[in-house]
């Protein structure tokens, strides 16, 4: 028993439990699990690690095959009130000793105070072996359900049994439950070939995107191979598949950006706390995200070192050495990096990280205007990143004072919709900011009559969330749906074998196809992997959302056609080999524009003009973004969002780290203003309308 806990071991002893433990490589999730041990005797399970603010902390066990939602917990258990969520890695170290991706019930023997309530799926009682981790993820150990109740009672735990197969089922529209991060996420059923049944794999996706979005979206992106998580709490690898999305993003717009003739640089990713606190506005809205250098090996340094949460701080002390004239101006650059900001909300990857990548670009101007020009030049940048590259619709619009960037003098935003969600979430902001920083951090120029001037300067950012916005408007229940134009494959050709054909003969054809795709400039691949059957490898590329996949078998080798399957809608073309280079590569572009069409007529159908407070959070309720004639006051902007919470949660509370609040939030006044006659009245304080302002509930 040297590969598992000492704490355990002495307890497997002491009852006589004569376990057997598997090692593997490291797995963070059950489908990873599945991959080392799924050959193993038993069944895989999944634990979840759960908080609730009234009812306290819950450690819940059940089938790896499991569909878990947590309103069906909360109501198997009797919480009357539940807010159940999932608890973060910080939490879970501290109550159970081990790191995400580790916890099963095994880690209850560090649960001396017996703070974590546990619970089993009922249907683990009749199996004949339960394959856990004994507290460590590169670990898997079987006990039979009579070996776990026997440890249960000697670490004083009583297991509370939940009966999840006669729990009524929770409606399709219920409210999803939000996931930090997932101690182990579940497995499903595959794709066959066309007509045959489907068999149960450890690969497909098993929650469903409009039942448990959370749940669905963390799947997506880790079967899909998009993200990995590193043991850094918060911060994850961007695996090769999200990798070229960004990389293609980071192709079209330094294109554009350098056609306006901005220039890249690269600036240090450290400021001294002296420069970082120049600007006291900036500085107090990044504060509690700021993350320090402290040390040199065992040395403290002589001054804490920030690590950058944006450049302003580090780039503007050179702005003022490098302007001096009005000739030295416009100044303006742009870097490609990564910023780091320690968030203590509810991490979620590519959304909400610890660490990101961006590009941010600061210029420098001679008036408003032509700053003002540029960031509205940029706006319309980030629009066609959204909607020309990624299909996803967005609203341009001014953000309100209480939502701009901090020290700045105004920010513009385009704004998008999550349709499975019923969320908002910021795309991408451009900054004016004004003559601020330049006084801040004395940037002075000789302007052309001769006097002192203080350039206008703008900032702009767009960051790797990008990648997790385009996952979740697009996706669907069977995984990722990419759209052509970041897609890294855009086709994906699977020769089908049969008897009735040499398969070198089936996988030559299939080389033919794909010169002739890839010499028309379309991204293509053949998957002729023999130790896969069709329906897996249908599976496999849909779950990673290749837009077109081409299947050849011995008919259409002998008719010299493909048949072409559309990830979008599953339409199924038979097209000639003649001519197939420009049929796909017009069958791409529909297939962009038909994912753009979608996306808006799912946002504007929630899309809603609200006139009185009473159909305010009602509306919100319904997953919709809110128009509403509005004072454009900060005091009754805060009075919105804390109004808006506590109507939702009805006597309720909610985490002080959720990154996604049922309160409304001012996304912006959009350009695009709906007619505000004289006299109407706010919707909520009842004073004189200044604007139409948008509000949800935002990432």
């Amino acid at each position: 028993m040297e590969d598992i806990d000492s704490s355990l071991r002495v307890i497997f002893e002491e009852l006589s439990i004569g376990t057997n433990t598997a090692s593997h490589p490291a797995a963070f999730t059950v489908e990873e699990q599945a991959v080392h041990v799924g050959h193993l005797p038993g069944v895989l399970t999944k634990n979840l690690f759960l908080r609730d603010k009234k009812h306290g902390l819950f450690l819940v066990t059940v089938r790896h095959d499991r569909d878990v939602n947590l309103k069906t917990v909360g109501n198997l258990l009797n919480l009357s009130g539940a807010n159940l969520r999932f608890g973060d890695e910080e939490l879970l170290t501290e109550k159970l000793g081990v790191i995400r991706g580790s916890v099963s019930p095994l880690a209850l023997v560090k649960d001396a105070a017996g703070e974590v309530r546990f619970c089993i799926d009922k249907a683990l009682q009749s199996v004949d072996l339960i394959n856990v981790h004994p507290m460590r993820n590169d670990r898997t150990t079987s006990l039979t359900p009579r070996e776990l109740e026997t440890f249960l009672e000697r670490v004083s735990h009583a297991a509370t049994v939940l009966d999840f197969d006669s729990a009524p089922k929770v409606e399709a529209g219920a409210k999803p439950e939000k996931a930090a991060k997932p101690a182990a996420t579940a497995a499903a059923s595959a794709s066959a070939v066309d007509g045959e049944k489907k068999r149960e794999t450890m690969l497909a996706l098993s929650a469903k995107k409009d039942e448990d979005f959370s749940a669905w979206y963390t799947q997506a992106i880790t079967l899909s191979e998009m993200i990995d998580y590193s043991d850094i709490s918060g911060c994850y690898i961007l695996r090769p598949w999200s990798y070229f999305i960004w990389e293609e993003i980071q192709r079209w717009f330094d294109e554009k950006i350098k056609e306006l003739g901005v220039k890249n640089t690269y600036f240090p990713l450290f400021v001294s706390e002296r420069a970082l606190n120049t600007e006291k506005d900036h500085v107090e809205g990044f504060a509690p995200e700021v993350a320090w250098v402290t040390k040199s090996g065992q040395s403290d340094l002589a001054e804490p070192i920030a690590i950058r949460p944006t450049s302003e701080t580090i780039m503007y002390p050179f702005f003022a050495k490098w302007i001096r004239s009005h000739r030295d101006l416009p100044l303006e650059i742009n870097q490609w990096c990564n910023v780091v900001r320690w968030e203590f909300k509810d991490a979620t990857p590519f959304l909400r990280s610890r660490e990101f990548l961006w590009q941010e670009g600061h210029t420098a101007h001679t008036s408003y205007e032509e700053a003002q020009t540029r960031v509205l030049s940029i706006l319309d940048l980030y629009e066609q990143v959204y909607e020309d590259l990624l299909a996803v619709p967005v609203i341009k619009g001014m953000k309100t004072e209480s939502e701009k960037f901090a020290g700045g003098y105004h920010t513009t935003t385009v704004e998008a919709y999550i349709n499975g969600s019923g969320r908002a979430i910021q795309g991408a902001t451009s900054h004016n900011l004004g003559q601020n920083f330049g006084k801040m951090f004395k940037i002075h120029y000789e302007d052309d009559k001769g006097q002192s001037a203080i350039p206008w300067q703008t900032s702009w950012g767009l960051t790797t969330r990008t990648i997790g916005v385009t996952v979740m408007v697009h996706g669907d229940d069977k995984g990722l749906v990419l759209p052509p134009r970041i897609a890294p494959i855009q086709v994906i050709i699977c020769p089908i074998a049969h008897k009735s054909v040499d398969y070198k003969d089936l996988v030559s054809y299939a080389n033919e196809i794909h010169r002739q795709l890839k010499s028309a400039g379309i991204r293509v691949d053949v998957d002729d992997r023999t130790n896969y059957t069709p329906g897996w490898k249908f599976n496999h590329w849909e779950q990673k959302g290749v837009p077109i996949r081409a299947e050849v078998g011995p008919r259409d080798m002998s008719s010299r056609q493909v048949r072409l399957v559309r990830r979008d809608n599953g339409e199924k073309l038979d097209v000639a080999v003649d001519g197939l280079d420009t049929f796909v590569s017009q069958l791409l572009t529909q297939i962009q524009s038909s994912l753009l069409e979608k996306a808006r007529a799912g946002r504007d159908a929630k899309l809603v003009q609200v006139t009185e407070w009473a159909d305010f959070v009602p509306a919100l309720e319904q997953h919709c973004l809110v128009l509403t004639p509005f004072c454009d006051e900060a005091e009754w902007e805060d009075k919105v969002k804390k109004m808006s919470r506590e109507e939702a949660l009805r006597g309720g509370a909610e985490s002080a780290t959720t990154a996604t609040s049922v309160a409304a939030k001012t996304l912006c006044k959009p350009f695009n203003q709906p007619p505000l006659p004289e006299g109407t009245k706010c919707f909520v304080s009842g004073k004189p309308a200044t604007t139409w302002v948008m509000w949800g509930r935002s990432y």
